[in-house]
């Protein structure tokens, strides 16, 4: 990958790993660093890239690595990963109770994902928000095909759950 296709995938790109670490679980503050650090890697493995495969697995896969680590870290040094701050821009024209509303139904989504077990939301993340096909999320997380339907199946169960016990929580059916 030369410097201009590089910095042609980082331009084209970097919303979606930066949103990929977010529902992976990084903390507002750190997604642009996080995000910087996928890239740096994308840079130094592009060698490894095949071009005949999607690109957007591949990220995913240095990205949940990178979400990984850094959540390992984190436990590491026992901080709260946690974070309450909009990781999303408000959209022009809406009102202040459908951003109010929107707002409500990301922060449902992130903590019900959150609640998913890792390696499982990896898979989930990559069918169900990103629309990547399972042939494709099992090669970019070096996992066998059927072990990815599986824990697709698994993180399915989860985030229903979580959904579930959440809105009960705040009243909601």
């Amino acid at each position: 990958m030369n410097t201009l296709v590089f910095d042609e995938v980082f331009r084209t790109h970097f919303k979606y790993v930066w949103n990929t670490l977010r529902r992976l679980d990084v903390r507002t503050a750190d997604l642009e660093d996080l995000t910087h650090d996928v890239f740096v890697i994308v840079h130094r493995k592009a060698h490894q890239y095949d071009p005949a495969r999607p690109l957007k697995p591949w990220l995913f896969g240095i990205a949940a690595n990178c979400a990984s680590d850094y959540r390992r870290k984190a436990s590491n040094r026992r901080e709260q990963l946690r974070d309450d701050a909009d990781a999303t821009t408000p959209h022009g024209g809406a009102s202040a109770q459908e951003q109010l509303e929107a707002q409500q139904d990301r922060d449902l989504v992130l903590r019900a994902l959150s609640s998913v077990d890792e390696s499982r939301r990896a898979v989930f993340v990559m069918h169900e928000l990103d629309g990547i096909a399972m042939p494709d999320i099992a090669q970019a997380l070096e996992i066998p095909l059927n072990t990815g339907y599986s824990r697709l199946r698994l993180a399915r169960g989860e985030f229903t759950a979580a959904v579930q016990r959440l809105r009960a929580k705040r009243g909601q059916a």
